[in-house]
């Protein structure tokens, strides 16, 4: 009688042997991950991902085939076995060789609709290179733990039953490897990238000066200092436009934006660094102008200028906003490693300013809103609590590029009225909530308001918007229906394959070009601030030209930064 997991010799025939089940499912999987998803990709992540694709088919062939045996039903046996494995092979190579002739029109179905010149070729080759290498991998790392497992139980098959010491091999392997990956291997590498990201923030930019006036936050009247700001927060500082710049654009007379940033170097804790940044945004005068925007950062402290600048051009300059540093690491690595850090950090910043500001007499304080892209969002939405603001509400909220675990993007999302589709809701009556693309919101250019505004902006083709676990069992709802504007109509669902492919997709989802994927184009904030903070006294062609313009210098801000692709350092 054949057993689930009996012992065999640790030859090395076995050790390289591949399963005929495992390669059918394998290469099944493979092909699938050669379809279109949100992101182009090139041969490199193609590679990896369709090595990954096919171990995970690979090992599910296998669990299949030895259930299989443990159930003791009919098997083939001798020559017709190495017949099978054979023909298994033959069909293999076929299908893989018939489906990769079809992945550069599928590559290119998405980079149509991003606006991208198409490519000749995917580089075949070069993917299943990459793919071998990649599947290698993993079957070696499964192997080595099938070897770990094997040896624990074999040790203990003297001194318990046979399926108990497999059990406990089994659970030893586990926490081995676990405590391995986990322990040594991904606490040091972050440890390290934590220290190299901290010595990073703390280098002095020649190409920004200190500010002079007295009003900006760094300057020697400041009571932060330029060191202290880190990377970001001098960046942001620099960089905004100046009153001067504004009325060059929009003809009208413009006020100086006054931008607030605290660094991590600033204060010990959380709750001190908030109350500087208080203090800082009351010695510049922050409250008496007309918005005021608290801005939660993405991991690495920075702040998208597309954002900040188009809404400091629509009110001509008459707008405050601060922000406060959580931590060195990028985004991904941050909500790994210190997932509650970005959360205090901007529940602690809101609430300082909330209440100074629920303080000031109603008609003369400024109007108040929260602002955050990609882990910003999630942060500042976490930051709000909803019964503490019933009696004196904000004034709205922008969010861009809203994660997958934002919890209110995710109700208001799965409670849509019927009919509008996933990748751009419509929640009730549009009065409370709003979602926007490039082509705007839906809803009439008429549709009232009610007393707080949120607008979610976010894009069809953002796969940090739209991954989901629970894409590993089921189609997810932005896939039926009619497509989103930037969404290939090859794109399909398969079972485990599609999270594979938008995990991946997440991982480069800032390399499309502006307006597409995890890149926001300031011509889309320009449309999402008139909704959520109310612009009045532009014409259409005055918006237009506004739009023309900071798109046209965002463009020339990357190409002088000399970033290859839109979405290089554009966040973290």
């Amino acid at each position: 009688m054949r057993e689930l997991d009996e012992p065999k010799s640790l030859k090395l025939a076995e050790f390289l042997s591949l399963s005929s089940s495992g390669l059918v499912l394998g290469t099944l999987f493979f092909v699938a991950s050669l379809t279109p998803t949100l992101v182009p990709r090139t041969y490199l992540t193609q590679g990896v991902l369709s090595g990954i694709c096919f171990a995970a088919g690979y090992g599910i062939g296998v669990f299949c085939r030895r259930l299989w045996a443990f159930m003791e039903l009919p098997e083939a046996s001798g020559r017709a076995q190495d017949n099978i494995r054979l023909g298994v092979v033959v069909f293999c190579a076929v299908v893989i060789g018939t489906v990769s002739s079809w992945t550069t029109g599928w590559q290119n179905s998405i980079r149509k609709f991003m606006q991208l010149e198409p490519v000749a070729s995917v580089g075949p080759l070069h993917v299943f290179f990459v793919a071998a290498v990649t599947f290698l991998s993993v079957i070696a790392v499964a192997r080595l733990f099938q070897l770990v497992f094997r040896a624990v139980s074999t040790r203990l098959r003297p001194f318990f039953p046979r399926r108990v010491s497999q059990v406990i091999g089994f659970a030893a392997a586990v926490v081995l490897f676990w405590t391995v990956a986990n322990g040594l291997l991904l606490r040091t590498a972050f440890h390290l990238l934590d220290s190299s990201f901290e010595e990073y923030d703390s280098l002095i930019e020649p190409e920004r000066p200190q500010p002079t006036e007295p009003f900006k936050t760094g300057s020697t009247a400041s009571l932060l200092k330029w060191d202290e700001l880190g990377r970001a927060g001098r960046e942001f500082i620099t960089s905004g436009p100046t009153a001067a710049e504004i009325s060059a654009i929009t003809g009208r007379s413009a006020l100086e934006p006054i931008r607030v940033y605290v660094g991590l170097r600033a204060a010990e804790t959380v709750e001190q660094r908030a109350k500087l940044a208080l203090e800082e945004l009351k010695r510049v005068h922050g409250f008496d102008r007309s918005v005021l925007v608290v801005v939660t950062p993405t991991g690495t402290g920075w702040i998208d200028p597309a954002a900040m600048n188009s809404v400091e051009y629509l009110h001509a300059g008459d707008v405050a906003s601060v922000a406060l540093q959580y931590s060195y690491l990028s985004s991904p690595l941050s909500l790994i490693i210190e997932p509650e850090y970005g959360a205090n950090a901007a529940r602690a910043l809101f609430v300082e300013v909330y209440n100074y500001w629920s303080t000031l007499p109603k008609d003369q304080r400024p109007r108040l809103y929260v602002h955050g892209l990609s882990l910003g969002s999630l942060n500042s939405e976490k930051s709000l609590e909803l019964l503490e603001m019933l009696g004196n509400p904000i004034d709205g909220a922008l969010w861009s590029g809203p994660p997958f675990e934002n919890k209110l993007w995710r109700s208001v999302t799965e409670r849509r009225a019927a009919g509008s589709p996933a990748w751009l809701p419509q929640y009730r009556d549009g009065s409370f909530v709003r979602f926007m693309n490039q082509q705007g919101s839906k809803l009439p250019a008429d549709t009232p308001w009610g007393g707080t505004r949120i607008v979610y902006l976010q894009y069809a083709s953002d796969p940090v918007t739209f991954f989901d676990y629970r894409d590993l069992y089921r189609m997810p709802d932005w896939m039926t229906g009619p497509r989103g504007p930037d969404v290939s109509p090859d794109l399909r669902w398969y079972p485990v394959v599609t999270m594979l492919q938008l995990a991946l997709d997440m991982a480069v989802a800032t390399t499309t070009p502006i307006g597409y994927g995890h890149v926001y184009a300031p011509e889309h904030y320009v449309d999402a601030w008139i909704n959520v903070s109310d612009v009045k006294g532009w014409s259409a062609d005055q918006i237009l030209r506004l739009k023309r313009y900071l798109a046209q210098k965002m463009v020339a801000d990357i190409a002088n930064g000399g970033e290859e692709t839109p979405g290089a350092n554009r966040g973290g």
